[in-house]
């Protein structure tokens, strides 16, 4: 990096020693180690934007990231890329976005109180809605349960008109008696969903219930490993039902990455199609080398086969950044911000336009994250 912006403040390096080390924390998670509940960390690879909306069984209580896990593994298997979104964050390094809306004991008219910030904030495609089990175990008012579930789901419907929303009925509970409830909430629920269908709504059922037996709880009330992946596999065939609603297979949808602090676009010197072909910013011009396209595995492809590729598998600040055949390495596996920072996963540091240049043809590589404009970009 150029001895200008080796000079930068004190304070500005403090930020970016603060920024590598949460970073680092979030790498080290993804490895493998079980990420704690909490405020989410915003992950994205610009996919079709999913809510996993509901209480602790949306959470993965007992198992961190419950169905979450698995549908998201099924997505990727399939080709689909989507971008779970939501204020809470956990989940295992098994978990590609760790995004979602769960709520540990929290009842529907709960969720309704909170639903349509978040659905402002995060502007979710696809609605995955299963709550009403704490209604049940809270005996709040259960008779009420249904028209208060309907008022919910009025409530998304108007805030994301344009949006799927997938109802589930609840899961199945070991309390005989709680699970008679269950059972009398559920029998409303396809009355309810018909309802807002008739009204041109995009609602849809999914017989939740029906895909696990008592069996497949841990302590009553959350399902096992196997129990949550039952429910992944339930969410995953209705997405597939509904056209659009996760997208096509294949990936998302090719665009331009312009850099904020240039205005010019993340392009391949050259037009070239060769291994090793240089990244740089160059004016946008919409050609096929500058087209990029984010997938399940969080490569940005180009050309349709090259990736997006940190030299040579380098970590230091300043490795060069390439095109390269895509191979699946971690060195191609890039995690889109919600502050427009574009880490590389497998070095834990972020684009970077060199020397926080503009001009035509300068290089792209990686550094240590600090949020400057120069390592800011959007994607259209």
């Amino acid at each position: 990096m150029p001895t200008a912006d080796r000079l930068r403040s004190r304070s500005t390096r403090t930020r970016r020693r603060r920024w590598a080390a949460a970073l680092t924390a979030v790498a080290l998670a993804l490895a493998g180690t079980v990420l704690g509940a909490g405020d989410a960390g915003a992950e994205s690879n610009g996919g079709v934007r999913v809510m996993p909306l509901g209480d602790s069984i949306t959470e993965g209580t007992q198992v961190p990231g419950g169905y979450r896990i698995g549908l998201w593994q099924r997505l990727a298997a399939g080709r689909y890329t989507t971008d779970f979104v939501g204020s809470q964050f956990n989940g295992p390094g098994a978990l590609g976005d760790h995004d979602h809306e769960g709520h540990p004991g929290w009842r529907i008219d709960q969720i309704d109180a909170n639903v349509t910030g978040w659905l402002r904030t995060h502007t979710p495609r696809t609605v995955l809605l299963h709550i009403g089990t704490n209604d049940i175990l809270q005996n709040y008012n259960v008779g009420g349960a249904p028209q208060r579930l309907s008022t919910l789901i009025d409530h998304i419907t108007t805030t994301v008109p344009d949006a799927d929303v997938f109802v589930a009925t609840v899961i199945p509970l070991s309390n005989s008696g709680q699970e008679s409830a269950a059972r009398t909430f559920n029998a409303a629920i396809p009355g309810i969903v018909q309802s807002k269908v008739t009204s041109g709504r995009h609602v849809h059922l999914v017989d939740m219930h029906g895909r696990l037996t008592t069996s497949d709880l841990i302590d009553g009330v959350h399902p096992t490993a196997g129990g949550y992946d039952r429910m992944a596999a339930a969410w995953y065939d209705a997405l597939r039902s509904v056209p659009g609603s996760i997208g096509q297979p294949g990936g998302g949808t090719p665009g331009v990455i312009k850099g904020v602090g240039s205005g010019r676009c993340l392009d391949v010197a050259g037009a070239s199609q060769t291994n090793g072909a240089q990244a740089q910013i160059w004016d946008c011009n919409g050609q096929a080398n500058q087209q990029w396209t984010p997938t399940a595995a969080g490569e940005l492809r180009v050309y349709g086969t090259k990736c997006l590729d940190v030299y040579n598998r380098g970590t230091a600040d300043g490795t060069g950044v390439i095109v390269w055949d895509c191979n699946g390495q971690d060195n191609q596996r890039w995690r889109l911000n919600a502050d427009g920072t574009i880490t590389a996963v497998g070095a834990n540091k972020c684009l970077d336009v060199s020397g926080a240049g503009t001009a035509n043809g300068v290089k792209v590589q990686i550094w240590s994250c600090g949020g400057a404009a120069n390592q800011r970009w959007t994607r259209t």
